[in-house]
Parts: structure tokens; sequence; C-alpha cells
């Protein structure tokens, strides 16, 4: 595990070099994907980092994004906007995320899953696109560290009680109200939880295209990680509790599912629609369930592409208007006909519609949620109904209608774009055919 994290310090010196550093980091991607094979157990241990399926899993999606994120800014390297020190910040990023999903002691996990906060700032305040992503950067780190001290508290409890920050060797007895909060808060924030996902619309709509997709794609996941992480050893404490944080996930993903449906904004829609998404991952942990943990997984991985996708298309759009109003963006069937197909599987894939992860993700965590409290089942079928609302809705807004009178011209889509779309669209919808490998993760 150790050489992929040390390879990342091999490609400083290509960074000078746009299309090889990008061609060298497809490789790195596909080197981490075929030579590691996804065991149920803890492998390829170093002294505090190691790999299990979630890591894996996670790690790979990390590689194949932050690859997908720097074909996306492509008009970084077009206009020269301060390149070198942009591929650094990838470099940083991967770095920190590495370590964050394979790290099994608490306290380097905790330093690595604040420390990507920390290039994440960087692309929103350095590639923006309006004067308003310092508020949005302000928003991303207040809501998150808010609650990240409690945890970092927690941590050092733990520590105190049992010896011990590895997180397969914990195992507390005496388990509070007060650590329980500690523990999970930080990870719910991140994910986000409904009513305190607010950060997450913010920093999406004043981001730049590699920064929508690493918080859509990575960072939201996190939490998810996270949470599974240290239900291993307060899993049991928490079932009593559980019951609060699933209504309030249901609760708050129908409200913001209603939300979707009055947002102007392109990237807005499909920020809310990430925070029913997760709302449902959240639902799926808190169950403790086989299927829930499954399911959180595939749904996290089905997701990461899917969302991820959508603002690249959101993003190829914004680049001809300048604009990500649905009122000006309309009509784009008839002057990009291709995309128009691509716009059309995304958002199918963005209700989950077959063959997609997506549609397997939520078939186990509707399974887990229904098993949990069959009275559910209504939330679970007015959210499943607002999804293909929302998605129908985007779909139909930027397709269908006049087009805009004021655009004198538009470029046609290249080929760089058609496959940044592809990337994400196959393994969204293929790697259900090997669905198998992410039931042996519990």
């Amino acid at each position: 595990m150790m050489k992929y994290i040390f390879m990342l310090l091999f490609l400083i010196p290509l960074i000078k070099n746009y299309w090889l550093f990008n061609m060298m980091f497809m490789i790195m991607c596909f080197l981490f994907i075929y030579f590691n094979i996804y065991y149920d157990f803890i492998s390829c241990t170093g002294n505090f980092i190691g790999l299990d399926i979630l890591s894996y899993s996670l790690i790979s999606l990390t590689y194949f994004v932050i690859y997908l994120m720097m074909m996306a800014s492509y008009k970084v390297y077009k206009y020269k906007e301060s390149l070198i020190f942009f591929m650094y910040t990838m470099i940083v990023m991967m770095f920190f995320l590495m370590l964050t999903f394979s790290s099994l002691n608490m306290f380097l996990f905790y330093i690595s899953f604040e420390s990507s906060l920390i290039p994440t700032l960087f692309l929103i305040f350095g590639w923006g696109y309006q004067p308003e992503r310092i508020s949005a950067g302000y928003y991303l780190i207040f809501y998150t560290l808010f609650a990240s001290l409690p945890l970092l508290l927690g941590l050092f409890y733990i520590n105190y009680m049992v010896y011990s920050m590895d997180f397969w060797l914990v195992s507390l007895s005496n388990i509070n109200i007060y650590l329980y909060m500690s523990m999970v808060l930080a990870f719910l924030f991140k994910m986000p939880i409904p009513f305190f996902h607010f950060w997450l619309p913010k920093a999406h709509v004043e981001a730049p295209i590699s920064g929508s997709m690493i918080l859509a794609a990575i960072l939201l996941k996190m939490g998810g990680y996270g949470l599974i992480r240290v239900y291993m050893f307060i899993g049991s404490y928490s079932v009593k509790y559980s019951y609060f944080w699933i209504v309030l996930s249901l609760w708050g993903a129908l409200l913001v599912s209603f939300l979707c449906m009055f947002q102007s904004d392109i990237k807005s829609i499909i920020a809310y629609s990430s925070v029913a998404h997760m709302s449902l991952v959240i639902c799926g942990i808190m169950s403790y369930s086989f299927y829930g943990f499954v399911g959180s997984l595939i749904m996290m991985i089905g997701h990461g592409f899917c969302s991820s996708a959508l603002f690249c298309l959101a993003n190829i759009i914004y680049e001809r208007s300048y604009s990500r109003s649905l009122f000006i963006n309309k009509g784009y069937m008839v002057n990009m006909p291709n995309l128009t197909m691509f716009w059309f599987l995304l958002c199918a894939n963005n209700m989950s519609s077959p063959p997609s992860l997506n549609l397997l993700g939520e078939i186990y965590l509707i399974n887990s949620i229904i098993s949990w409290d069959y009275m559910t089942f209504i939330f679970l079928f007015i959210l499943s109904f607002m999804s293909c609302c929302y998605s129908v809705y985007l779909f139909s807004m930027t397709q269908h209608g006049n087009i805009y009178y004021g655009f004198t011209f538009l470029n046609t889509v290249n080929i760089r774009e058609y496959m940044l779309i592809m990337f994400h669209l196959i393994p969204l919808n293929i790697l259900i055919l090997k669905f198998d490998c992410f039931s042996l993760f519990i």
C-alpha cells in the first residue's frame, strides 16, 4: 500500500507536462485497481495503513475521479490558470484521501480526514467563479470543524480507556451518549445530514468543476466511511438512538427533494439531490444491518460516478453559455443532440434506473430501512417518486424548449468531453455485473 503513496511523489517531476501527468495518473489508477485483490479482511498492511473491501473500493473511486477531474479541467491548462499549483493540489489531495481511506490508526485517520479540507479550499478559492466563493469556503470550514472537535476529544478518551487507537483493536464496554455523539457528529455533518447540509449546495455552486466533482464523488463518502468504521465498536450502543437519525434523515430528504423542484441553478439541483441520496446512506448505516452496510457502500460508489458525471455535463453547458440558469440554458436537444443522450442516461441513473449501481444500492437500502420499521415505506415511496420528478425536471428544462436567442454561437462538444462522460457512465452501469465483491465486505 505504501508504494502507491510514494508513487504520487514521483509524479511531481512530470507536473509541467499536463498530458503526461494525466496519462501517468491514469496508469497509476489502473495499477491500483488491478494489482490489489479485494479481501473481506485487512490486507496489504503497513505500520498504520491497510486495505479491506471498503477501503479498496473508495480508494479506487478516488484515483479514478481525480484522473477525471484533471481531464475535466482542460480550461486550467488552456488558459494557464496556475496550472502547476493546480497539479500540486491534485497530488496533495490524492495523498490525504489515500491516507484517510487506508488508515488503521484513528488519530492518523482524523489528521488526514481534516487535512483533505485544505486542497478542497484551495480549489474553491483559487479556481472558483464568483466572489461568493469566500463565504462558501467559510461555510465548508466551520460546518465541518464545528463537529470535528468533539471527534478529536472522543478519540483521546478512547485512547485513555483502551490504550489503543487501532480501529480493529478498540473494544468499549462503558459507552455513554457524549462519546457516541462525539464519534458520529463529524461524519454526519460531512455526509451531510439534512438540516446541517447548507454548506454543500453553497460550496458546489461556487466551486470549479474539479471542486464539484471531488466534493460530490469523494468528500461526502468520507462521512459514510467514518461511520461504518466507528460502528465497528459503538454499533451495539447506537441501536437505541438510530430511530432519531433515521427519522431526521428521511424527513429531511423529503424536504430537500421538494426543494430540488424550486431551484433555478443546474448545480443546485444536483447538489440537493446528493443530499437526498446521502440521507438514504445514513439510514442504511443507522439500521445496523447487513443489507444496510452493503447497500450504503454500493450507493456511495454509484452516487460518486453519477453525480460527478452530472456536474461534468453542467460544466460543459456552463463553458458555452457562461450561465447555470435553467431559464437561459434550454433547447440543447437541437444544438447538442449527442449530449442529450448522455443527459438522459445520467438523469435516468440518478433516479436509480437499471442497470446502474444506484438501483442495486437502493434495493439493499430500502430493504434494510423497511426491515427496521415497515412504516418508513411511506417516506421511501415519496422519496423514490420525487427523485424521478427532479431528474425528469432537470432533463426536460435543459434539453427541451427554445434555445436562448442571445446565443450567437455555441461550440460543439469535443472528443475529450465525450470521453469524460463515458468514463463515468461505463463503470456506473457495468459494475453491477460484479456486485458480489461488495457483499463480501461485512
